[in-house]
């Protein structure tokens, strides 16, 4: 969640975060989670906006209090704009965005 915070990591940050998320020399000097908050960034709630359109199926969550989506529509595919980095077992990649 904290790559997904910070403006020099990502192209569209897809969290909008309160405290300490590290600092563009640094970006692993961020703060432990209790003194760190967040929400949806804009850009992340634009992915999502056709989520209540009846886009996507759902289902009960864990305990069958709340109707949650099977699964997360987006509007772009999120990897053609921030791009990704990772390594596998036996391969690598780097997708820049």
């Amino acid at each position: 969640m904290v790559l997904m915070a910070q403006p020099f990591s990502y192209r569209y940050p897809l969290v909008d975060g309160q405290g300490n998320w590290g600092a563009p020399d640094d970006p692993k000097s961020f703060a432990a989670m209790r003194y760190t908050e967040s929400r949806l960034s804009k850009y992340a709630e634009l992915l999502l906006s056709e989520l209540g359109q009846g886009t996507v199926d759902w289902v009960p969550n864990f305990d069958g209090t709340l109707q949650e989506p099977k699964m997360l529509p987006a509007r772009l595919p999120n990897i053609l704009l921030n791009g990704t980095t990772g390594i596998a077992v036996g391969m690598a990649t780097d997708i820049p965005p």
